[in-house]
C-alpha cells in the first residue's frame, strides 16, 4: 500500500526557514505528481505548491510564491518543500500527497489519491 511520510516540521520565527521532506512508499514514484498542502485552524486546506512526475514543471499559490520552492529526488522516493522567509500566517498543518493517476501538477485536492499525515509548522511574530 501507498504510504507518505513527513517530517520537517516545527516552531521556527518569523524570517526563519525550514525544510519539509515527504518519502513515499509503494507506487512507482517517479510516475505521479506530487503536492504540498496546508490547513489552519477553521480554514480550507489550500495547495501551496505542486511539481509534476519529472521535477520540470512546478506550481506556487500566490501567498507563497518567492518564499517556498518544492522539489523532488526520484531517486529517493522523496519529495520536498524549502519554506524561507516565513510568517506567521504560514502557520498550518502542512500535507503531502500523491497524484491519483496524473503526472502532471495539479492544485485541486480531489486529484490527489494519497495523503500523509501531517505535520505542524508553527511560525511565531
Amino acid at each position: 500500500q501507498v504510504q507518505l511520510v513527513e517530517s520537517g516540521g516545527g516552531l521556527v520565527q518569523a524570517g526563519g526557514s525550514l525544510r519539509l521532506a515527504c518519502e513515499a512508499s509503494g507506487r512507482t514514484f517517479s510516475m505521479y505528481g506530487m503536492g504540498w498542502f496546508r490547513q489552519a485552524p477553521g480554514k480550507e486546506r489550500e495547495c501551496v505548491g505542486s511539481i509534476n512526475y519529472s521535477g520540470s514543471d512546478t506550481y506556487y499559490a500566490d501567498s507563497v510564491k518567492g518564499r517556498f520552492t518544492i522539489s523532488r529526488d526520484n531517486a529517493k522516493n522523496t519529495v520536498y518543500l524549502q519554506m524561507n522567509s516565513l510568517k506567521p500566517e504560514d502557520t498550518a498543518v502542512y500535507y503531502c500527497a500523491q497524484s491519483r493517476h496524473g503526472r502532471s501538477w495539479s492544485r485541486i485536492p480531489n486529484t490527489y489519491e494519497y495523503w500523509g499525515q501531517g505535520t505542524q509548522v508553527t511560525v511565531s511574530s
